[in-house]
């Protein structure tokens, strides 16, 4: 097994952008694999090809430099060409959950202001209705034939026509503008630079010793930051090959990685929980997955000695700052950590800081939990026209992450809890302030506080208390298609209960501490799980 440094010194020196980066892995063997979607398969030379034609393609749309495009689409090959096409015009991608309903699809294609918007059959309609508005008329391209009153992607290539490419964008290039939930129940656009994208990628290949010859399995949705910044970045860098699956499906999900013949996958911890839950005639011995990221303490056991696989790597990050700490691929694991901060395979580069603070910024003793704060290289560049929330999330170039830890005397960091109001569930930030926002809204509702609980997949579900307007009567079920009807599936809350009022803070918000402290509330409450299945 080479050592991380190794792999990238494989590859000829580059700038940092995605173009320069996908040419130095081109040149080595273009005829090695890249990406491998459902019946297709594209080697580094084609895939480099395909990208060059769709920039021509997009360039002729009149898409330029700074200019947006959503991406609204379950996993495809599309959405790489895409975010690679859209770098060398040094445009942007914005991705867009594929679950979104039109008002929340809205909001991100409005506050981007996007100018073209790629779909697939399934959201299409959707995405055409959330766009409806924009001041400029958005165009829109099809990633599947299903979506057949739009060109297809495929189609347009195929006769991309001849027109100059820029050749002076740099490595410091908005790519992305991946839009994350915030306190405020209004998502927020962490804008990533082109070399955040590259060097993140880097940093994978030093999580995992991502190799040369690796296959990663893609099964976490293109439109996070976890798939785009460890699976796609990572495979980038390592020069290795991606397998794109459209969606995760537990039943499939062993016989899929062996015919797929991967070595890599990237998991969440609900995703974990459910393998585990799983009939184990569904698991194939024979897979060759040897390094899985995002396996958490209590399911360790199981993915080490039931499903085989030997390096089990874990971490932690964000939207704003992905890969900022991991347990180390060769050293001292701790389970139930996230690991000591992280580093970029050449020692000498700089890396990542990170500092453990009270509530007036002053750090204190290890042991003792805290803010954490943080300074890396993998930042985003601020938040999409909002600079007072970005002004505010930092602090003299520290991030500030809004989650309490702790640290050891070996500088291992561990998870406490959340200091800002955001629920994590099924892999996302969920804003409380959204779901208090939607349900508030509802007729016979006069105030809603949302919380979190402890789900029995790990991270967290989704619990709405309700204060009733006089006279009117609501069931927990009515709440549920209330929401469903707006939101995304995975922001629909599991658990309602009822009460006359609200406890309030002296400033009059919601008493979230008063509400998540009194047990007789979940003892009351109604879980909708036992009547959506």
């Amino acid at each position: 097994m080479k050592k991380p440094l190794e792999v990238l010194k494989l590859y000829a020196d580059h700038d940092y952008t995605l173009n320069g980066t996908l040419a130095s892995r081109a040149a080595r063997d273009p005829g090695r694999p890249f990406i491998f979607y459902r019946e297709r398969s594209w080697s580094w030379g084609e895939f480099a090809g395909k990208v060059d034609a769709a920039a021509r393609v997009l360039a002729a749309r009149g898409i330029g430099k700074g200019d947006r495009m959503g991406v609204m689409a379950r996993n495809c090959d599309g959405h790489v060409v895409l975010l690679f096409a859209l770098s060398r015009l040094g445009a942007i991608m914005v991705p867009v959950n594929p679950e979104f309903g039109v008002e929340e699809a809205k909001y991100v294609l409005h506050h981007a202001e996007v100018s073209a918007v790629a779909a697939t059959g399934d959201t299409l309609d959707v995405a055409r209705k959330a766009a409806a508005g924009l001041k400029t008329p958005v165009w829109f391209v099809a990633l599947d034939g299903a979506a057949s009153d739009a060109p297809l992607l495929d189609d347009l290539i195929q006769s991309a026509p001849p027109f100059a490419l820029p050749r002076d964008v740099k490595a410091d290039a908005t790519c992305l503008i991946v839009y994350t939930s915030g306190t405020t129940g209004f998502p927020k656009g962490a804008m990533h630079s082109q070399k955040s994208f590259v060097t993140g990628g880097e940093a994978f290949v030093q999580r995992v010793y991502l190799q040369d010859d690796d296959r990663v399995m893609v099964v976490l949705p293109l439109f996070h930051i976890n798939a785009m910044f460890y699976s796609v970045a990572g495979t980038l860098a390592a020069g290795a090959s991606m397998v794109i699956i459209p969606k995760f499906s537990a039943s499939t999900f062993w016989q899929t990685a062996v015919d797929t013949g991967a070595t890599e996958v990237n998991i969440i911890e609900a995703i974990g929980s459910i393998l585990r839950a799983r009939p184990r005639s569904e698991f194939r011995p024979e897979h060759k997955i040897t390094k899985i990221y995002g396996v958490r303490a209590s399911m360790d056991e199981t993915f080490k000695n039931e499903f085989n696989i030997p390096h089990r790597i874990g971490g932690y990050g964000m939207t704003e700052i992905p890969g900022v700490t991991c347990n180390p691929f060769e050293g001292l694991q701790k389970l139930g950590s996230m690991g000591p901060i992280g580093r970029h395979p050449d020692p000498a580069r700089p890396w990542a800081r990170c500092r453990v603070v009270d509530d007036e910024g002053v750090d204190v003793a290890d042991g003792e939990p805290g803010e954490l704060w943080v300074k890396t290289p993998i930042i985003m560049q601020g938040y999409f026209r909002d600079p007072e929330q970005t002004a505010n999330t930092f602090h003299e170039g520290w991030f500030k992450t809004g989650d309490l830890v702790k640290r050891d005397s070996d500088g291992y960091f561990y998870f406490i809890s959340r200091k800002r109001d955001i629920i994590r569930r099924r892999g996302e930030n969920i804003a409380a302030a959204e779901l208090d926002r939607v349900v508030g809204e509802h007729p016979a509702i006069a105030e809603a506080g949302t919380i979190a609980v402890p789900s029995e997949l790990g991270e967290d579900e989704i619990f709405v208390v309700c204060a009733v307007k006089p006279g009117a009567s609501v069931s927990a079920q009515e709440i549920a298609d209330w929401c469903r009807a707006r939101l995304a599936p995975q922001k629909v809350p599991r658990f309602v209960a009822f009460v006359d009022e609200l406890p309030h803070t002296p400033t009059h918000k919601i008493a979230k501490a008063a509400l998540r402290g009194d047990a007789s509330l979940r003892a009351r409450a109604v879980d909708l799980a036992p009547l959506n299945k």
